[in-house]
């Protein structure tokens, strides 16, 4: 478990950055340049992402329940992370609608793969790991809502929504009924 206690610290802690000290983000920039952040920025997430998933697949092996999720909770865990897949293909195709609508569609996407996880796992480590993204989420969204300057995505059209939908919904597709058994070891449909 301490390996990822560690990862979600380092993580976490590198994503929080700009949610607690942006002014302080802005002048280490200025300071060493934008290559040198973005690169240092990198390998720490890469390295607390690693911690994560190693401590994660050490966790399983040992779990400690919680609570016993019914049934039902894997389907509801299905359904919302269809429309997440979506929000996450909304973030990187430009000109789409739901992307100028809500502005920042990859941290609601999160929301909702964060709390279908919740609902459907009921140990200790799914507590940790998928809490400790729902509420980065929350927090991270809020902070972008606030920043002013942000500048508004705007909608080119119907085949950019058609293009948003096919790709997350191909997306989801391909990791609910090959991928997360495949990588996670858990069908989840069974």
């Amino acid at each position: 478990m301490g390996w990822l206690i560690a990862g979600l610290i380092v993580f976490f802690g590198v994503h929080a950055i700009r949610l607690v000290a942006d002014n302080g983000r802005q002048r280490t920039i200025e300071r060493i340049g934008e290559g040198p952040w973005k690169g240092l920025y990198s390998l720490l997430a890469i390295a607390g992402l690693t911690m994560m998933v190693v401590g994660y697949g050490a966790a399983r092996l040992e779990p400690v329940p919680l609570w016993a999720p019914p049934v039902w909770t894997r389907h509801a865990a299905a359904l919302l992370t269809l429309p997440a897949f979506v929000l996450l293909a909304a973030a990187y195709v430009p000109g789409n609608l739901l992307k100028a609508r809500l502005g920042h569609p990859m941290l609601l996407g999160t929301k909702l793969w964060a709390t279908a996880h919740l609902l459907s796992n009921g140990f200790l480590a799914d507590a940790l790991l998928f809490g400790a993204f729902l509420v980065w989420a929350v927090l991270a969204f809020r902070s972008a809502r606030r920043r002013k300057g942000q500048p508004k995505a705007s909608h080119a059209g119907l085949s950019r929504d058609v293009a948003v939908v096919a790709i997350g919904g191909g997306a989801w597709a391909a990791m609910a009924f090959w991928g997360h058994a495949h990588l996670i070891g858990v069908s989840p449909f069974g």
